[in-house]
């Protein structure tokens, strides 16, 4: 049998296992990406290695997340980077040129390279062949370091496209339907390949926007082959030297073959609080709306932007409507600006932020309490918005702005075919990366603020740990839900001031009394249920809480990045071999595990001791991973390697 896309990528890249399904493997690492929210501790932690400068072929510093500057505390750690940046041979992004996916698609990305990256939504890359990978900043840091990314080698989903998107059906319902199919839960160690004579009618955009949202399925990534549309993408960058040809064996072997007719799709909606809470906008249309939000590393292209604008052209937005746009990239803003499209935004009434992730992340533009939001982005988790009680429904473009026009929610099918305003991609994109820093020799100080703080340190494995359960949540906790970002973003470089924060929005006062426990010598266990960690790559939700004393995490099932994080900072990622023990266990019970370092090197079995019971869990870790857990850590496994 051939090999798929994504096989013949990993394979190229292999130096460490076998290219076998659900055996751990290590890949070089070619590019990694990184952005202000989490890139901050992960540049602490690549100058803790005492690595002279990066070993990759290219690494690249986003600033795109905490662009306001309300206070000191971000511009601080802006400059932090860029002067770190350039001392150790890192290209930097400055605030205002854009989003870190939508920019490193126009002018980085390169069919066939594996791009690391400490923002979940790297798999961006995905949509111009890449193994595009989201992971913790520490992982980041290792692979500029030069070390291997390990992971699980996947199974790979094939998705077979066929027929051609209706007007008004786009991109984002392609995805939405993925996600209807396949669910938020159960796709760990896979990876979804897109492949069929469908995918020929899809732009490099479009096919940006179904695998950047693929990280919404727990998948490592998602990608489509490098083709003649990928060339034609990059010609217009300007960079057509990047490109080659990668398409899988025609006899490729995939674990799973789904086929979706592109032409029997119709817009649908992602319903809270969950991007596979799905339905067909034909069945709730009419609803009133509040809010609408265009933009984000979803779909923030000039291709969606200028349908946008086509759309409100001549047109104002309904009165009762708070009308937010954001394009992904200074590129984008820029050609909107040049052909004339930016005016029928403004004039309609629309609100126009700079290029960054603002409203998805929860960094301003909060809807109403109670309010109903539409938006372009990617998640809609309870409470992300920043307003506790806003309802957020994910939308593609062409929704969004009709919506915005009638003040409901609008089935775009309601529309004439021939009034779908088809956008054919630029032959050239303007070029200007003068906001983009390339490192340079520099006698200059590397810049440390008051917020900067150092690496979080972490101890070997204690033989014994004892403590008390100090919470139980349900499924689907997010590390929205660990670590709230929004306006706490700011501390992401202060660990004991950010601590302040875990589980603040589930119960506050857990942070004071799980620290106040860590210094009594009593550590802490969080119980919890299916896909424990789902959302943002922030390793902050594994690092904050083990600063606090928790030392163990018991779910029913973890989602894998967060699992890895939690590992990376030497907390157990435990699952219940029974589930039903779930329901034995509550908050202030006491729970210990006896002789702890030999279990680990042992195996996978770990008994928990619970008030008088035992649990019976199972420590899902490569032997790797587990001598990183005998270590405290991964810092302190990779400083003694090196």
């Amino acid at each position: 049998m051939g090999d798929s896309a994504c096989y013949k990528i990993l394979k190229s890249h292999l130096v460490e296992g076998r290219c076998e399904a659900g055996e751990e493997i290590g890949i070089t690492i070619d590019q990694t990406l990184t952005q202000d929210a989490t890139g901050t501790m992960a540049y602490l932690q690549f100058e803790a290695m005492d690595i002279p400068r990066v070993k990759t072929e290219l690494s690249v510093s986003y600033v795109d997340h905490n662009t306001l500057q309300m206070g000191f505390e971000n511009a601080d750690d802006h400059k932090y980077l860029q002067t770190m940046n350039s001392k150790y041979g890192i290209y930097y992004s400055k605030a205002g040129n854009g989003i870190c996916h939508q920019v490193h698609l126009e002018r980085f990305g390169r069919p066939g390279a594996t791009l690391l990256g400490s923002d979940s939504h790297t798999p961006t890359g995905g949509g111009i062949g890449m193994i595009a990978i989201g992971a913790g900043g520490l992982d980041v840091a290792v692979a500029m370091g030069g070390g291997p990314f390990y992971m699980t080698c996947p199974k790979v989903v094939n998705i077979q496209l066929i027929g051609t998107l209706r007007p008004w059906v786009t991109a984002k319902d392609v995805i939405l339907k993925v996600l209807e199919l396949l669910t938020t839960r159960g796709n760990v160690g896979s990876v979804v390949e897109y492949t069929g004579p469908g995918i020929n009618t899809l732009s490099v955009p479009e096919r940006a926007t179904i695998t950047n949202m693929g990280a919404e399925l727990g998948v490592t990534t998602s990608l489509f082959p490098s083709d003649q549309v990928t060339r034609q993408f990059l010609k217009a960058q300007s960079r057509e030297d990047a490109w080659v040809e990668i398409l899988p064996d025609p006899d490729a072997s995939y674990a799973k073959i789904i086929e979706i007719d592109l032409s029997t799709l119709e817009p649908m909606v992602a319903c809270p609080h969950s991007p596979d809470n799905i339905k067909n906008i034909s069945d709730i249309k009419g609803m009133k709306v509040d809010q609408v939000a265009i933009g984000s590393c979803t779909n923030a292209s000039y291709k969606d932007l200028a349908t946008v604008a086509t759309i409100l052209k001549n047109k104002k937005a309904h009165p009762s409507v708070s009308f937010i746009v954001a394009p992904g990239s200074r590129q984008v803003f820029e050609m909107l600006a040049k052909d004339g499209l930016l005016t029928h935004l403004i004039a309609s009434g629309a609100r126009i932020m700079e290029s960054a992730c603002g409203f998805c992340i929860g960094s301003g533009q909060a809807p109403i309490t109670e309010g109903i939001s539409l938006r372009t982005n990617n998640r809609n988790f309870e409470g992300r918005s920043g307003t506790s009680t806003g309802q957020i429904y994910l939308v593609s473009p062409e929704t969004a702005a009709l919506s915005a026009l009638t003040g409901t929610l609008a089935d775009p099918l309601d529309q004439p075919a021939d009034e779908y305003p088809s956008i054919p991609m630029p032959e050239s994109f303007i070029i200007d990366d003068s906001m983009i820093i390339p490192p340079f020799t520099s006698n200059e100080p590397v810049f440390r603020g008051p917020n900067i703080g150092d690496p979080p340190y972490t101890e070997p494995l204690m033989n014994e740990i004892q403590g008390t359960i100090g919470l139980k949540v349900g499924d689907k906790i997010t590390t929205d839900h660990i670590m709230p970002a929004g306006p706490r973003l700011k501390f992401r470089s202060n660990i004991p001031e950010y601590s302040r924060y875990v589980f603040e929005n589930v119960n506050p006062e857990f942070s004071g009394y799980t620290l106040e426990n860590k210094k009594k010598g009593i550590f802490t266990a969080i119980i919890a249920g299916h896909s424990y960690g789902q959302g943002s790559s922030r390793e902050h939700a594994a690092i904050c809480p083990m600063y606090l004393g928790v030392r163990v995490v018991i779910a029913k099932s973890f989602e894998r990045i967060h699992s890895t994080n939690l590992i990376n900072f030497g907390i157990l990622p435990l699952i219940f071999n029974d589930e039903k023990d779930y329901g034995k266990i509550d908050t202030s019970q006491d729970f210990a595990i006896h002789d702890v370092p030999s279990l680990v090197k042992k195996g996978t079995y770990i008994p928990v001791h619970v008030n008088g019971t035992i649990v019976n869990c199972t420590l899902f870790a490569s032997g790797r991973q587990r001598e990183i857990l005998l270590d405290g850590g991964l810092l302190n496994y990779t400083k003694k390697k090196v």
